[in-house]
């Protein structure tokens, strides 16, 4: 079963996860983890990476905020803010 170790326990990485964040990893059956990029959990211990940008946030000069756009839909701004931690958090939040 993906996240655990051949003696059938959970992961070091995926124990860590558990007991002190809120950030969601889902296996598929082959075995592939998707998640959220977070350095609080330490990704690379479950095995080889393959990151792939889910958004991009940018400051737009012209009306002085930061905005979310999504890379399935890159000309359409999902959320904006002032504030980019606000941003970062309406990320988090949608993406998960």
């Amino acid at each position: 079963m993906p996240g655990l170790t051949a003696s059938g326990q959970f992961h070091p990485a995926i124990l860590k996860l558990m007991n002190t964040t809120n950030h969601i990893i889902t296996f598929a059956v082959d075995g592939t983890a998707h998640c959220l990029w977070t350095e609080a959990v330490p990704l690379q211990e479950l095995g080889r990476l393959n990151v792939q940008r889910a958004s991009q946030i940018e400051f737009n000069p012209k009306i002085q905020k930061w905005e979310v756009r999504l890379a399935s839909r890159p000309d359409v701004v999902r959320f904006s803010h002032a504030s980019r931690e606000t941003c970062l958090q309406w990320e988090r939040e949608a993406l998960q």
